[in-house]
């Protein structure tokens, strides 16, 4: 019985609990005495938010806001690429934040090249924008799963599909 188990290496983000962090941003910026007057808005969109406020100190704050929600949701602040601050009219400014999902080719490829690397009985292939690890140990999964978690990548993984 030579079975082979593997895991999904994947970078997204539960949407769901991002779209009730929004919500609570723009609760919050409509409750707070310093930011009630600033007419500033939150906007979700399928890649990005948009925050649309009256100075770059309030940008700061709403940020700090959006950082803090996301956290005590589960989302990892790598999920968030902020974007240069742009003029909009009337003395306003605009920014975009991105919102990153999947892995990049050059990040799978160094995921990949540090399993082969440290471990000889698993393998790690690149499926799209995931990385399909499998061994014929279970153990030797977990011991790769906690070797990625010590790393530091641009991006946050989760480990799906473990079977």
């Amino acid at each position: 019985m030579a079975s082979t188990y593997s895991f999904d290496i994947v970078s997204d983000f539960d949407r769901q609990e991002l779209v009730n962090a929004i919500d609570q941003v723009v609760r919050d910026v409509k409750s707070r005495y310093d930011l009630k007057d600033t007419n500033t808005t939150v906007e979700l969109g399928d890649e990005n938010i948009t925050i649309n406020t009256d100075s770059e100190f309030t940008l700061d704050t709403v940020q700090g806001i959006l950082r803090e929600k996301a956290a005590k949701r589960n989302l990892s602040q790598k999920i968030f690429e902020f974007g240069k601050i742009e003029s909009a009219s009337g003395n306003r400014v605009r920014h975009e934040v991105t919102l990153k999902k999947g892995i990049s080719q050059e990040i799978a490829k160094q995921i990949s090249k540090l399993i082969r690397d440290e471990f000889k009985k698993v393998q790690a292939s690149i499926q799209g924008d995931a990385v399909r690890v499998s061994a014929k140990n279970k153990d030797d999964l977990q011991t790769v799963i906690t070797r990625l978690k010590q790393e530091e990548y641009p991006v946050a993984l989760q480990f799906t599909n473990y079977r």
